[in-house]
């Protein structure tokens, strides 16, 4: 398998540096040959070919297996005239990653204030509210007069179809209960199409208990009972905003994996920012982005159909578990290790899973 690693920046090439300590202890402990092909996005892009990403970079990506983007500064590129792209962005849109798969589960050893719960937001990652992906040039946020601004939402059924089946699909490998958020009783024709394409591809999965919650309905519950969900599926921006509340209800959202992907091409990515006031202290979390490693790996494995990938995912992730259990992490989650030190505690614990 073939991955092209961005570091990112901030705390980016720290935790990527524990993650790529992990990968390769998952390639020797399960037998996959792993290729890892560094270069560079955001920042040190920007200074290196006045552009925080590039048409060479993105062949290259498309050419590889996978993708392991570390936490871009996206908040400083707002001139796309200057170079300045959001990397996550460009990459979801110009691969077509048009699901976002949000891990959430509780943990022992970290604190929390609800019950244990074990779920799964899945969303639709290329269309919604987001200004910078609905139209083919330019923007779909608009100022018309200084005191006016209108901010329009695409939903296409193909989107809506597509998302739903891949909720489905990952719901029939766990405990099988979709849930459906959506805003219908005002956004009626929009999410009305998100709740009939979600309902269409329920009837391939009759093993697959379904429900559906208003969004804002929807944030009480998951605050109230977690547990009784299972695989969620929701819009772009509601589900971004929903798998931030999980992964925090979780006791950090550092403990969160996240992993990009479309009919051809996926991208690991950290669920958080790049943290800059934290870099180069030795102190960041790598979990979220070993985690989301772990995801890519799983990924790759059920397309090609090669158990091993596969079986290194699941170890990653029940790894995961016992070094946050043990102590063997980062302070934000009660360890005492800094992030180098984490991410070789975690490789040595995987190879001896």
């Amino acid at each position: 398998m073939k991955i092209i690693v961005l570091p990112g920046d901030g705390i980016g090439p720290e935790t990527m540096a524990a993650t790529i300590e992990v990968l390769r202890a998952a390639s020797q402990r399960f037998g996959f040959e792993l290729s890892l092909e560094h270069d560079v996005a955001g920042h040190d892009s920007l200074r290196r070919h006045g552009a925080t990403v590039t048409q060479a970079l993105l062949d290259k990506v498309r050419a590889a297996d996978g993708l392991m983007l570390g936490p871009m500064a996206t908040f400083d590129f707002k001139d796309e005239s200057k170079g300045e792209i959001n990397p996550s962005m460009f990459f979801r849109k110009e691969l077509d990653l048009y699901a976002n798969i949000r891990p959430s589960r509780t943990w022992q050893g970290v604190p929390h204030k609800v019950d244990a719960f074990d779920l799964v937001v899945v969303r639709e990652n290329t269309e919604g509210f987001y200004a910078d992906r609905n139209i083919a040039s330019g923007g779909s946020e608009m100022l018309i007069t200084e005191d006016v601004v209108v901010s329009l939402r695409r939903i296409t059924r193909l989107c809506c179809a597509r998302i739903a089946r891949a909720a489905f699909e990952l719901a029939r490998t766990r405990r099988q209960h979709v849930s459906i958020v959506h805003k219908a009783n005002v956004l009626k024709i929009g999410d009305g199409m998100f709740i009939d394409e979600c309902h269409k591809a329920a009837r391939d999965f009759p093993d697959v208990t379904v429900d559906d919650f208003i969004v804002d309905a929807m944030m009480a519950h998951v605050v109230r009972a977690p547990q009784r969900f299972d695989v969620i599926v929701t819009t772009n921006m509601f589900g971004d905003i929903l798998s931030d509340l999980t992964a925090e209800l979780s006791g950090s959202l550092g403990l969160g994996g996240s992993l990009n992907m479309g009919a051809r091409y996926a991208m690991g990515q950290a669920a958080h920012g790049s943290a800059p006031d934290i870099a180069d202290q030795d102190i960041a979390n790598p979990f979220s982005l070993i985690l989301s490693a772990g995801q890519l790996l799983d990924w790759h494995g059920r397309r090609t159909n090669q158990p091993a990938y596969v079986a290194a995912a699941d170890a990653i992730a029940r790894t995961a578990a016992t070094v946050v259990e043990a102590g063997e992490s980062t302070r934000d989650v009660g360890g005492n290790l800094g992030t180098a030190a984490t991410g070789r505690a975690f490789a040595k614990r995987l190879l001896e899973a």
